[in-house]
């Protein structure tokens, strides 16, 4: 027979509540400008099932905005991850790579291309296109989804845990995603040197994804933006590229899966400002 735990949080203005992890209870304080956030939390001794309608627990940028025309809306996510994961061997993934404690999931990718070519990616936090981020690095989909595209600092403050680390979601392969306040742990992804062969050509600076390469030794985490703490493997969200992570080294779960073609679009000629177009919804799904 197997035994459900259920932790079923409803946010309120002026509420706060406790979170589970595994290094103990988390307090958020919510402020009171925010409402109807839920987020459910359960356990069967395998995974962790975390459900919430996609309404974030902390004050947000305003939506829509210049750069970012939709507004939040409440949703249905529905993420699983493994209770005890394991280290395999890496694999890249793309779309949601992770969920926050509050149930907003991550997403450090874009839907924006240079010229509809998919080679070459512009990355939201590089600077160079407005995506409308707020604060927290995160923005809407058309169909209303609010995601992290990296540190959440609303999520953070809100977070009263002492100490350096804070936990701040799981990715997709059930390893924790911390946040170092004092950014102690450094990304080992550097910007290329030289010029691009084709595409948009000019030199290496960050805007594109395709810009940055993996440097093993120049950081403190790995290819996954991960590392082993007091012997535990943790992945960080961090300032720099990759800012989340875009690989898994354990078995990403089902639940993380997009349904159907990403979409997306890109700009046509360089230095024009790209459109938003549809991320693509998050997946849906049924009855874990």
């Amino acid at each position: 027979m197997r035994v459900l735990l259920m932790l079923t949080v409803c946010v309120f203005p002026s509420a706060a509540f406790s979170h589970e992890n595994h290094e103990g209870s988390v307090s958020l304080v919510i402020p009171a400008a925010v409402e109807q956030a839920r987020v459910d939390v359960k356990t069967d001794g395998r995974y962790r099932y975390i459900e919430s309608n996609g309404i974030p627990d902390h004050k947000t940028g305003s939506f829509p905005n210049r750069g970012n025309p939709n507004r939040i809306a409440e949703q249905s996510h529905k993420y699983r991850v493994a209770l005890n994961p394991a280290r395999d061997s890496k694999q890249d993934i793309r779309g949601v790579t992770g969920v926050a404690i509050n149930g907003i999931p991550f997403e450090p990718g874009t839907a924006e291309f240079w010229n509809g070519d998919r080679d070459w990616n512009y990355e939201a936090l590089s600077g160079k296109v407005n995506l409308g981020l707020d604060d927290s690095n995160a923005h809407v989909q058309p169909n209303g989804t609010y995601h992290y595209h990296g540190i959440p600092w609303g999520l953070v403050r809100s977070i009263s845990e002492a100490g350096d680390l804070v936990h701040v979601g799981y990715a997709s392969d059930g390893f924790g995603i911390y946040v170092s306040r004092s950014g102690a742990y450094k990304s080992s992804y550097q910007v290329r040197q030289g010029s691009r062969s084709d595409g948009p050509r000019g030199s290496y600076d960050g805007t594109f994804t395709a810009d940055y390469e993996y440097v093993a030794g120049s950081g403190d985490l790995d290819e996954c933006n991960g590392a082993f703490v007091d012997s535990e493997y943790r992945y960080f969200a961090t300032k720099e590229f990759p800012q989340l992570p875009r690989c898994a080294f354990g078995v990403v779960d089902s639940s993380f899966q997009r349904k159907g073609p990403p979409q997306g679009g890109g700009m046509r000629g360089q230095g024009k400002r790209p459109p938003h177009p549809p991320f693509g919804a998050p997946p849906r799904h049924g009855p874990f």
